[in-house]
């Protein structure tokens, strides 16, 4: 463990989030828009402690839409820059699709990717998007708003 000056830990601290990028048959994603914020985001958040990241998309998605998931392949690593909060984003198979709003969600809705594009920020739809591919994971940063495609 690195020191600093005044004997402090100088180590970096991180949050590790997860995400579901959850596809149904016909192609359309799993999107929430976020009751604390307003933005539209894939369904997730942070990983608690005591749990693996696919137990913790597991609960998130479920928390957030009542969308029960099969966890499948890790898309994207994702770090916000700007906060030091790191996302795990898996590709889901939902096993009910009856989404609803949720204390966390004022609205739950799935969106094909072209909406994706057009309704959520950058940095959450790549998420989605990069999910489709099959040349991943993909491992990206960014600063909250862009995405750093230098790095």
């Amino acid at each position: 463990m690195n020191r600093d000056s005044d004997g402090r830990s100088s180590t970096p601290l991180h949050s590790v989030s997860v995400a579901g990028a959850v596809i149904r048959e016909d192609g359309r994603m799993l999107v929430i828009k976020r009751r604390d914020n307003g933005n539209w985001e894939p369904p997730g958040g942070v990983l608690e402690l005591d749990e693996t990241p696919q137990e913790g998309v597991v609960r998130e998605v479920l928390e957030e839409t009542g969308v029960h998931v099969e966890v499948g392949q890790l898309t994207g690593v994702y770090k916000n820059m700007a906060c030091g909060v790191v996302a795990l984003v898996f590709r889901c198979k939902p096993s009910s699709s009856e989404a609803r709003t949720t204390p966390e969600a004022t609205a739950v809705e799935w969106l094909t990717p072209d909406e994706v594009q057009v309704k959520m920020g950058v940095v959450y739809a790549v998420r989605l998007i990069d999910a489709l591919t099959k040349n991943g994971p993909h491992v990206r940063t960014h600063d909250g708003i862009y995405i750093n495609e230098s790095k």
